[in-house]
């Protein structure tokens, strides 16, 4: 299996995984998952020096596959796709000051 048909096999699954697992829907994800793959190869690559010494993000276009926010999931059962970041945490509720 080529690097391209593992790219697109983990973009298909990303597609399948975001949108609830539906059955039936492999060959439509498939095309999708092509077609981002696609735009990923084509897609101009960002030297180190331009990211200004940092090591560079690498932005996919599988950070845009997230769910509708008509089908939000709990947000306990949220599964993280790779490459997205994880949503901040909650903060911490206030101390409370020693006891004398």
């Amino acid at each position: 299996m080529s690097t391209d048909d593992k790219r697109i096999r983990e973009f298909a699954y990303q597609i399948w995984e975001s949108e609830g697992k539906p059955d039936g829907q492999g060959e439509r994800h498939w095309e999708m998952a092509r077609k981002l793959a696609e735009a990923e190869a084509l897609a101009p690559k960002k030297s180190p020096k331009a990211a200004g010494g940092k090591t560079a993000e690498v932005k996919t276009p599988a950070a845009k596959l997230k769910t509708p926010a008509k089908a939000k999931q709990p947000s306990a059962a949220k599964v993280v796709p790779p490459g997205e970041k994880a949503a901040e945490k909650k903060p911490r509720a206030a101390r409370k000051p020693p006891a004398n």
